[in-house]
C-alpha cells in the first residue's frame, strides 16, 4: 500500500467507529484476507489501515447482504485486487444465489401448504383410540 504520510492510516478503532463494524470484525475479515492491499502493520504491530478501508467494507457488506460468501467475496476482491473488474465472476454468484432462493421460495410454499391442511383438519380432542396409537394424532400421514 502506498501512502504518503502516517497521518493519513487510520488506526483500528476508528475504522470500527466509522464503518459501524464490531473492532472482532474488523480483524477477522483481515485474517481472511479481504483487507490485504488496504492494511499494514506499524513498527509497534498496530494495523493502520488506508482510507480505502470504507469502501472495501461497504462491499463486503453488501455483498454478504446479497447472499455472497466470504470466500466467494475474497475470490472477487482478489480478482479487483489483480486490476480487473469482477462483474462477471459477481454475476455468477448472483445469479446462483438467485436459483438458490428461488428453490428454497418453492419449499417453503410447499412446507406451507401443508401446513395449512394440518391445521385446516387439526382435532383438539381426537377420538380415544386415536389418542393411543399415536403421539399426536393431527400430525399422523394419512
Amino acid at each position: 500500500m502506498e501512502v504518503t504520510a502516517t497521518s493519513e492510516l487510520l488506526k483500528i478503532g476508528r475504522v470500527a467507529q466509522e464503518s459501524g463494524l464490531p473492532v472482532k470484525t474488523v480483524r477477522y475479515y483481515e485474517e481472511l484476507g479481504l483487507l490485504a492491499p488496504v492494511v499494514e502493520r506499524s513498527e509497534a504491530g498496530y494495523r493502520l489501515f488506508d482510507p480505502q478501508i470504507f469502501q472495501r467494507l461497504a462491499f463486503i457488506k453488501r455483498a454478504q447482504s446479497l447472499g455472497l460468501s466470504l470466500n466467494e467475496i475474497r475470490e472477487v476482491l482478489e480478482i479487483r485486487d489483480r486490476g480487473e473488474l469482477p462483474c462477471g465472476k459477481i454475476r455468477q454468484r448472483l445469479e446462483g444465489e438467485l436459483r438458490s432462493i428461488r428453490a428454497k421460495i418453492l419449499a417453503l410454499e410447499t412446507l406451507q401448504f401443508e401446513i395449512e391442511e394440518i391445521l385446516s383438519g387439526w382435532q383438539e380432542y381426537p377420538s380415544p383410540e386415536r389418542i393411543e396409537e399415536t403421539i399426536c394424532p393431527n400430525l399422523d400421514e394419512l
